[in-house]
């Protein structure tokens, strides 16, 4: 935390000299953390009656006692001096780095601006005050710091690119410029300055962000010799002759770059903008001659495969595989995955290679004339595998992957693979069993126990994916706790999604809420970088770190968690956790002896395990406090608020549910605008708390998503739903309310009613599975009678009839659908015929062929008794399937 202001400039002024001196030793020793001992200052002023209420010393007092955790004396010291002493610049600045220390930023930016009113050129107070302003993005505010800054030390390097940065981010780039080449005359550059470099590339940055293409060439080329990143220099000052369309000068730019780096894809794609090739021959002409100059390089081999077509891209794939045959590359089907994009690649793909793996078969060579390593048909069986695997032939995808490692037992990427085929036949269980048989081939290999404990995770078992993290973690300290510090996202993201699955709500919710935490805490680590980043001039770098924290929770990672919390918070709202205890009662009384019996015994061995679970959490918890103990004697200046405790019983409860759900939605409304997903669930949310207008507000924006269909089914749901709502309620609308939705609805409903709407959409998609389903669901909504559930059951039943969306994702979802009861009692009692027909689909899958479970690997003990593999029913109960 910044001191308050240097021991130079104390105030104190009403103090005599002996306890002014006392009061510039509390300031020495807050700057040096040595805080005991400035609370023994303190007290020695504060312990004279004549001195008992300065405002100062109390403030300052109160700082320290912030510092060693004392929050709740904190405030009251503060307030106290601030009371006696309301015109002092110190007690309001320490007042601002008290709620600062909270992370109550706009209240710290309030006393700091108060503090200056006393003391206008305070420098101490003018920086802490700009920090929070770009901290919380208050440009306007930024800019007139930066300039007072600026007025009072115009001769540090800090001021000048402060005061430059704060135009820059307003977007006035003539004042930015005028500002740096003001800047850039007063510095004297020595022969290999990294630090002008990086000026002169932040000021070329600022040029052409003003559009000034040319303008930011002729600057580029004038201070050439003082660049000292020479790749960047060439690669920008091609890119923008490219813009200038100087072509030809921009392709001897690129020509360069390849000679200095002849795997950079960039520069190629660079070389194909500057040579005019705009069509696949000019394109593969390119890289025939590059072929040519670098026969080892990798790059000129693998581009040219993205245009080829036909004969050609037979003849220039096929030397391709075979050099990566040959060598053993485990990443070949990676490489080659986007090529399958063309059906017509995909076949000679294929067709190449069971010629070579026939060939290998029949006498060990590809064409029958040269023979061939024996590892290279290891490597072909792999590759097929896989290349099966992407194509939905599981049967076969086996088949040779069990070949490949009765070939080679001993490598480990054939174990990865095969747990990878039976996560895409939805058997998640004996996907981690296979991912365990490959972790424990090299215990060593953070990547493998990463995947491993993964799998674990979409098994929903999580404490075995816990125990598979101890390898990596601190120890003395539950894994769970050591991820969380490490900001382990993919873990708890995962770990969030088990829990949802296995309904502890609670759980899943506090893994959400922790991930929220981290990027709440990446924002805030900001601060570490406000006053590096101009000491060390690194400012192109800055400016995109600014950038990303403003977008940063359209992160994956947040998105994901975001989803599952939402998700959650709906379920509890439409089915409270209370609802569901009562629910879940066992009824005793009407129970066989023989049952009662099993379950006392099922209850007593769960309490107990409950009981040495509560004790193993006790001791941790002392350890944990005593390690906490030991940090606080170590470093005691504790400037983080504390934050809550999150308990999943508290959390499985929530007063408002919707209201904790809009809280994760905000964000991805300002962020992940563009993503269907988030305007679904912003309709799910509005639609429990009957908000009309926001449930338009989130179809009209569902609508104009990028890439989304009109007939998509998510948003034919919430337009039938809304509608049935809006016809259902319209008498109860005020009429402003009524006027808008017959106004805004026109183009969405078109005169169509709700059951009229979902029969065309039947009849437009009734080739897609995806469709047929959600248009089944809504006939049920529509009419709940039991002519309408059969009619639906009958739509869904006949897989046999779909040409598109026949897949295991899209049968689990509506298998679980007719589970819950959402296709009616009907759909629940034609279950077990829905099943059935899933089963001839995909009869590798668990789900739906459920005596496969009896042959499954996870149901077998591991060879060693004293090391059980992940799946071993023999050391927990692993879930029959995923809920």
């Amino acid at each position: 935390m910044p001191s308050p202001h240097s021991a130079n400039t104390a105030t104190g002024s009403s103090l005599p000299p002996k306890e002014n001196a006392q009061f510039k030793r509390i300031l020495k020793c807050y700057e040096q953390k040595q805080y005991k001992n400035g609370l023994k200052f303190a007290k020695q002023i504060l312990t004279n009656p004549k001195f008992a209420e300065h405002g100062e010393t109390l403030a300052m007092k109160g700082l320290t006692l912030n510092c060693l955790g004392r929050k709740d004396e904190a405030y009251d010291y503060v307030r106290r001096g601030l009371r006696n002493d309301l015109k002092s610049h110190v007690c309001w600045h320490v007042y601002g780095l008290l709620q600062r220390s909270d992370k109550k930023y706009d209240e710290a930016i309030k006393c700091y601006r108060n503090a200056l009113k006393w003391d206008k050129e305070n420098i101490q107070i003018l920086r802490d005050l700009s920090l929070l302003q770009i901290q919380m993005r208050d440009l306007e505010g930024y800019k007139e710091t930066r300039y007072q800054l600026f007025q009072l030390r115009p001769t540090q390097r800090a001021s000048w690119i402060g005061f430059a940065m704060s135009y820059h981010l307003l977007n006035d780039y003539d004042m930015t410029l005028k500002i740096l080449e003001e800047f850039r005359k007063t510095q004297q550059k020595a022969a290999y300055d990294y630090e002008h470099s990086e000026l002169l590339l932040y000021q070329n940055m600022v040029i052409q962000e003003s559009g000034d293409i040319s303008g930011a060439l002729e600057h580029l080329m004038k201070y050439e010799p003082q660049i000292c990143d020479q790749a960047h220099f060439l690669t920008t000052k091609g890119s923008l002759l490219l813009k200038l369309d100087r072509a030809g000068e921009a392709k001897a730019i690129f020509e360069e770059l390849i000679q200095r780096n002849p795997e950079n894809h960039e520069s190629y794609k660079f070389l194909e903008q500057a040579s005019g090739a705009d069509t696949p021959a000019k394109k593969l002409a390119i890289y025939v001659k590059y072929r040519g100059f670098y026969p080892k390089a990798q790059a000129p081999q693998r581009l040219p495969l993205n245009y080829a077509e036909g004969q050609e891209f037979r003849d220039l794939v096929e030397p391709y595989l075979k050099k990566a045959l040959r060598k053993g590359v485990p990443p070949l089907f990676v490489d080659l995955k986007p090529l399958y994009k063309n059906p017509d690649n995909c076949a000679i793909l294929e067709e190449i290679c069971t010629t070579y793996l026939k060939h290998m078969r029949a006498n060990g060579t590809f064409d029958g004339k040269t023979r061939e390593p024996p590892t290279a048909l290891l490597w072909l069986l792999y590759y097929l595998s896989q290349h099966y695997d992407y194509k939905s032939d599981y049967a076969t995808a086996l088949q040779l992957i069990d070949e490949a490692i009765a070939h080679t037992p001993t490598l480990i990427e054939l174990f990865l693979h095969k747990g990878k085929i039976y996560k895409h036949i939805d058997n998640r269980e004996e996907a981690a069993y296979w991912m365990d048989e490959a972790q424990v081939m090299d215990r060593a290999d953070r990547y493998i126990n990463c995947k491993s404990a993964k799998y674990l995770l979409r098994a929903n078992q999580v404490k075995e994916a816990e125990e598979m993290c101890k390898w990596f973690t601190r120890g003395g300290v539950p894994a769970m706790e050591s991820l969380n510090e490490m900001q382990c996202m993919w873990f708890q993201t995962e770990c969030a999604g088990a829990f949802e699955r296995l309904g502890k709500y609670g759980e899943a919710l506090k893994k959400c809420i922790e991930v929220d935490r981290h990027f709440t805490e990446i924002i805030e680590d900001q601060f570490d970088f406000h006053t590096y980043c101009m000491r060390k001039l690194t400012l192109r770098s800055y400016v995109d770190l600014l950038r990303l924290e403003d977008v940063l929770r359209s992160h994956p990672f947040y998105e994901k968690a975001a989803f599952c919390a939402i998700r959650v918070y709906l379920r509890l709202f439409d089915k409270p956790i209370t609802d569901d205890d009562k629910l879940n009662e066992i009824d005793t009384e009407n129970m066989d002896p023989s049952e009662l019996k099993k379950l006392r015994n099922k209850q007593k061995k769960a309490k107990r395990k409950a009981e040495l679970e509560a004790q193993e959490m006790q001791q941790l918890q002392a350890r944990k406090e005593l390690h906490n103990k030991s940090q606080k004697k170590n470093d005691d200046e504790l400037d983080a608020p504390q934050k809550d405790e999150l308990y999943p019983d508290k959390l499985e409860r929530p007063e408002d549910p919707l209201g904790e759900a809009l809280k994760f939605l905000e964000p991805l409304q300002l962020l992940a605008a563009d993503r269907l997903s988030t305007h679904v669930l912003a309709f799910e949310i509005y639609f429990r708390k009957r908000k009309p207008l926001l449930m338009l507000q989130s179809i009209k924006r569902a609508l104009n998503t990028p890439n989304t269909p009109p007939n998509d089914p998510q948003l034919h749901s919430c337009v039938i739903r809304f509608q049935k709502f809006v016809d259902e309620n319209r008498q109860s609308f005020p009429a402003p309310v009524s006027q808008v939705l017959d106004r805004e609805t026109q183009s969405i409903f078109a005169d169509k009613s709700a059951v009229q709407r979902n029969r065309d959409f039947l009849s437009a998609n009734d080739q897609s599975l995806n469709h047929v389903a959600v248009g089944a669901e809504m006939s049920v909504v529509l009419d709940g009678s039991e002519a309408s559930q059969k009619a639906a059951l009958k739509l869904i039943g006949e897989l046999e009839r779909f040409k598109t969306g026949v897949d295991i994702k899209t049968c689990s979802d509506i298998f679980h659908k007719l589970e819950e009861g959402v296709y009616g009692s009907v759909g629940v009692a034609g279950l077990d015929g829905f099943r059935q027909s899933c089963a001839q689909q995909f009869p590798l899958t668990i789900l739906f062929n459920p005596e496969l479970k009896k042959q499954s690997k996870t149901t077998t003990t591991s060879a060693d008794p004293n090391e059980p593999k992940s799946g071993d029913n023999s050391s927990h109960e692993v879930p029959d399937s995923e809920p």
